[in-house]
């Protein structure tokens, strides 16, 4: 189970989105994620991984969208549990093939 998120996901959408907003403009691009965060009350580091986030969602920077790294991670956990499935029908197989031998050469 996941640990208990330490800011809610409105705060970290509000957030990102100030502090991207805030980048836009020449003026204040300078420290707008520290500023931002001082302002909130959230980590500078956070708000950072936040808006490298969502500047990969975006399209704005390189890298995997929130949505395929989740579709990864599904397939990652599906491949997982097939596998552990396979083996345990492999063990089974292997277990009934030597319990029809034994009968045979009785």
């Amino acid at each position: 189970m996941a640990p208990p998120r330490k800011y809610s996901v409105e705060l970290q959408q509000r957030a990102t989105r100030m502090a991207l907003d805030a980048r836009k403009d020449p003026e204040t691009s300078r420290g707008a994620i520290k500023r931002v965060a001082d302002q909130l009350g959230i980590h500078p580091e956070a708000l950072r991984n936040w808006v490298r986030h969502g500047e990969v969602d975006d399209g704005l920077r390189p890298g995997i969208t929130t949505d395929d790294q989740t579709r990864i991670n599904e397939l990652e956990r599906e491949v997982r549990e097939l596998r552990r499935a396979n083996e345990i029908l492999k063990t089974s197989a292997a277990f009934f093939a030597a319990a029809e031998l034994d009968r045979k050469i009785r």
